[in-house]
């Protein structure tokens, strides 16, 4: 009777998503002593590593991939002809460099940094007409974001107000019936409007 063997005693597996059996095909494919036989096993282990993993197809140069895997789980070690620069360990070792993410200030984050940018560039057009269609519009965009934001009823009249002051007094909304009522747009958004409780009130006893 075999005698059971530990994860912890087998040889290391440097990508567990291919699992062991591969792993140890590359193993032994690193001892072939013919150059020639090594590279047509190579070839038939990204071929196996390919179907194992058919979501790298939807990656740019998924091949490339695979065979840079392959390299990986064999530590390097195998001397194969790749139809690509083989990598160096150190270079995957690299760690990426910081990126600077922009940080935008916005005085009301509810509304969000694009909707803001939105309402200043609407304030520098001249034309009458335009600017009425725009103001409307982004009304009912800071209503939304607000809604989608809280997911609660906010006044009208202040939806309104935020717009003058976001755009130095240059927007402003004459007719506040133009703004959607708040449940067709929580319903627009996939919100359902929460229903106010009801309060039960007490009857009074008959003498």
């Amino acid at each position: 009777m075999n005698a059971l063997s530990y994860n912890t005693e087998r040889a290391q597996l440097y990508i567990p998503e291919y699992g062991r059996n591969v792993q140890n095909m590359i193993n032994y494919a690193k001892q072939i002593e013919s150059r020639e036989e090594r590279n047509l096993a190579a070839r038939a282990i990204i071929d196996v590593m390919g179907q194992l993993n058919p979501h790298l197809r939807d990656v740019e140069d998924y091949t490339h991939k695979l065979w840079t895997h392959l390299f990986i789980m064999s530590n390097f070690e195998i001397d194969v002809d790749s139809p690509y620069e083989i990598p160096e360990p150190e270079s995957l070792s690299e760690r990426p460099k910081i990126m600077n993410y922009p940080r935008n200030k916005s005085k009301y984050g509810h509304f969000g940094h694009y909707a803001e940018k939105m309402i200043r560039e609407a304030s520098k057009i001249t034309d009458e007409e335009e600017k009425e269609y725009l103001t409307e519009v982004l009304a009912n965009l800071l209503k939304k974001n607000y809604l989608v934001f809280h997911t609660q009823n906010v006044e009208n009249s202040a939806i309104i107000s935020h717009l003058k002051e976001l755009s130095n007094g240059k927007l402003k909304l004459a007719n506040i019936s133009l703004l959607k009522p708040t449940n067709s747009i929580l319903k627009q958004v996939g919100v359902t409007p929460k229903k106010p409780s009801k309060k039960h009130k007490s009857k009074k006893r008959r003498k």
